[in-house]
């Protein structure tokens, strides 16, 4: 968890350098275009520094802060102390990748990744079977990847002209770093609490006993399949709203956003479908024991992804409306949302745990779903009128 705190402020700070450079590809402004990747490169480059830094400094109050036992904390630090010395490289290719998704490039990060996971596995496989280097292993060939990762993008930005920056791009401008930090900072602190989230329903998934934290975990280690194109809905539609926004294209907003709603609802489905009737087979390749324990943890595990399939279409939504409203430069709102999010998760997690039992904790992450989404239905229909009554062309709301 202290690990996914620093990645949610590195995912943040890209995501609104991301919209910025968006908006003014949108426009065809190259000069602000140039101006904002090099201001985007020194402010990246700064917090990396402050996150390495911190991280190092705080990585061993951090783990007591979570009462991590003492036995544990010395292989802790060590995933920790490496992980945090990778910032750079993690905020690198963020960079780097964000802005080819905001220019209309959202290929080469995907090939990117794909390189990365087959390095990762392999340096996995080297580090920890062969060198046994352990959990240091594994944090150091997570790093690799992220550089090849950076690597691989390079040579994409280079070919884009409109990004060959000069030394003057690379000078502070202040109403653009505070454009890029206003965007920025409710990202990060949207990313902070969904790890908030995180630890308060971990925390209550250890009061049960270990065949149910064994269930939940594999459960658990299902949500990034069901999410598996979340995130490709999501970086789609911050770009496209951002450039059309950009260009002045309120219509095309609304035709793309409608798309996108049917689209994330069918693929939400067929996904849902697959696993459910998949899901044993997968979640038993997630547990051992005897055969009456993998029985029992298997049963606990499809019991929480039959809830999460059965509200799936929830999940694709929230990520179509979070995304499209951060598009738009409203990015204060999808906060507040996650904020209630937090709420619902925890609260779900703490009350209906001790009222309906071990089922409440798997309503915790659909709750906060519905709860996100609720908001952000609202989000985005505010937001896309306050634009429209500010434009001259106004069109009507398709949705």
């Amino acid at each position: 968890w202290p690990n996914w705190i620093f990645l949610g402020v590195v995912m943040g700070l890209s995501q609104g350098i991301s919209i910025t450079l968006a908006h003014s590809f949108g426009r065809g402004d190259e000069g602000m275009l140039r101006r904002g990747f090099g201001n985007a490169i020194v402010l990246s480059a700064a917090f990396a520094l402050f996150l390495l830094v911190t991280g190092e400094v705080l990585a061993r109050e951090m783990l007591m802060l979570l009462g991590t036992p003492e036995e544990l904390i010395p292989q802790a630090l060590i995933y920790l102390k490496i992980s945090y010395a990778g910032i750079p490289v993690i905020t690198a290719y963020n960079l780097l990748a964000s802005t080819l998704r905001a220019l209309g490039d959202s290929r080469t990060p995907l090939y990117s990744m794909i390189i990365a996971s087959v390095i990762n596995i392999g340096l996995d496989l080297l580090f920890v079977c062969s060198f046994r280097w352990g959990i240091g292993g594994a944090a150091l060939a997570t790093i690799i990847a992220q550089f090849f990762s950076a690597v691989f993008c390079l040579p994409a930005i280079l070919r884009i002209r409109q990004l060959h920056i000069g030394r003057a791009d690379l000078i502070p401008n202040i109403p653009l770093l505070r454009s890029i930090a206003v965007l920025s900072a409710p990202m990060m602190l949207q990313n902070f609490f969904i790890v908030i989230g995180g630890m308060v329903v971990q925390s209550a998934v250890n009061t049960f006993s270990v065949i149910f934290i064994a269930g939940f975990t594999a459960g658990a280690k299902m949500h990034g399949v069901l999410e598996i194109a979340t995130s490709s809905f999501g970086f789609a539609m911050t770009t496209y709203v951002a450039q059309n926004l950009g260009a002045g294209r309120i219509d095309r907003i609304h035709e793309g956003v409608r798309s996108a709603f049917w689209a994330a609802i069918a693929t939400a489905c067929v996904i849902a479908a697959v696993m459910l009737m998949t899901g044993r087979l997968i979640l038993s390749g997630f547990v051992s024991g005897t055969p009456e324990e993998i029985q029992a943890t298997v049963d606990v595990a499809y019991r929480y992804l039959a809830i999460m399939c059965v509200c799936l279409p929830v999940l694709y939504l929230l990520y179509i409306f979070r995304s499209s409203t951060q598009g738009l430069g409203n990015t204060f709102l999808p906060m507040v949302s996650a904020f209630a999010e937090l709420i619902m998760r925890v609260a779900s997690a703490l009350i209906l745990a001790r009222v309906i039992g071990e089922t409440g904790l798997f309503i915790a992450e659909v709750a906060a779903w519905g709860g996100a989404l609720a908001v952000l239905i609202f989000s985005y229909i505010h937001t896309i009128r306050k634009i429209e009554k500010s434009d001259t062309r106004k069109v009507n709301i398709l949705l």
